[in-house]
């Protein structure tokens, strides 16, 4: 048997699974990230952890395909990242370095691609080959796969969905430094800034003023209970984020789109509302492309980390 092992490398927490090669999670891990001296022990800690893991149940070395990184940030064709700024890296290459540690064959691909590629495999987009997938959370990240494969672009920037700029007039800047990008307005943390804006200039009454620290489920649960305000907010969120897929679907024209992320948990006020912007806004051969959840949560990185070995 062959087995596979697939690790989704976060600020936070490493959380590291091993896959049989047909995409049957066997057992999975968490460790925590070690950002000590900007994040030099990581990959030595993943690959002691891997190495340990073998010996202990009794796997061959040789029966090990190898081991899938995915990384919080851009990543070219040869696994080098120029910043990673989540886990204190700069000019690194992982792949040829986690290689040299461990002994095994790596493929490095960015966090949010391979969880793409991941629910392409074994999640909401088994059965198809051109998947756009977008994942709201803190941020906004994005994956494209075609024809099966991740388009990470020569800079590894493919995908960066949510630094797509869709506003001119924006004063705030992005975490990216630039202005106006999705992830400012459509995120979890964008539709809560956008709450508050809203909430200090419009004097209607809203039950979102009786939360003392408010979230973006709070914004949705309310909307579903019939709050106006909270409403408006939900609207102009899957607005701006249709028109934001029905340009990406002009470029990519995927299958499927899949929505991933925390803010997904939303459930179907968020794909029906999207979905209803987007076939105002895409082009008339895309209107009628699927937008489903996602269904791996947050194991499709480490899902779509072991996909990439083949």
């Amino acid at each position: 048997m062959q087995y596979g092992f697939g690790v989704d490398i976060g600020g936070t927490t490493i959380k590291i699974g091993l896959f049989s090669v047909d995409g049957d999670l066997m057992e999975k891990w968490e460790i925590p990230t070690n950002k000590t001296d900007n994040g030099k022990y990581i990959l030595t800690e993943i690959a002691d952890f891997i190495n340990r893991t073998i010996e202990t149940k009794g796997i061959e070395k040789s029966d090990v395909m190898g081991v899938g990184l995915g990384v919080p940030g851009p990543v070219n064709k040869n696994g080098f990242v120029s910043v990673c700024v989540n886990l204190g890296w700069n000019s690194l290459n992982v792949e040829k370095e986690f290689h040299q540690i461990s002994g095994l064959k790596v493929k490095v691909g960015n966090d949010a691609n391979v969880a793409a590629l991941g629910e392409m495999w074994q999640g909401a987009g088994k059965g198809y080959q051109d998947v756009l997938m977008v994942t709201l959370g803190t941020g906004v990240g994005g994956g494209c796969v075609l024809n099966g494969q991740i388009v990470s672009g020569i800079h590894g920037a493919g995908g960066e969905i949510g630094h797509m700029p869709v506003r001119d007039d924006e004063k705030t800047p992005c975490n990216c430094g630039n202005h106006g990008c999705l992830e400012q307005y459509v995120s979890a943390t964008g539709i809560v800034t956008q709450a508050k804006k809203m909430l200090e200039n419009d004097k209607r009454p809203s039950s979102l003023r009786d939360y003392d620290c408010l979230e973006a489920k709070h914004i949705y649960d309310e909307a579903k209970k019939g709050d106006v305000i909270a409403n408006e907010l939900v609207d102009s969120t899957c607005k701006i984020l249709a028109k934001a897929l029905a340009q990406v679907c002009s470029v990519i024209d995927p299958e499927i789109i899949v929505i991933g992320g925390g803010v997904s948990k939303a459930g179907d006020i968020l794909t029906s509302r999207i979905s209803t912007f987007f076939k105002e806004y895409a082009f008339h051969a895309c209107k009628n492309t699927p937008i489903v959840l996602a269904k791996l949560e947050n194991d499709a990185g480490m899902y779509g980390c072991v996909k990439s070995l083949f």
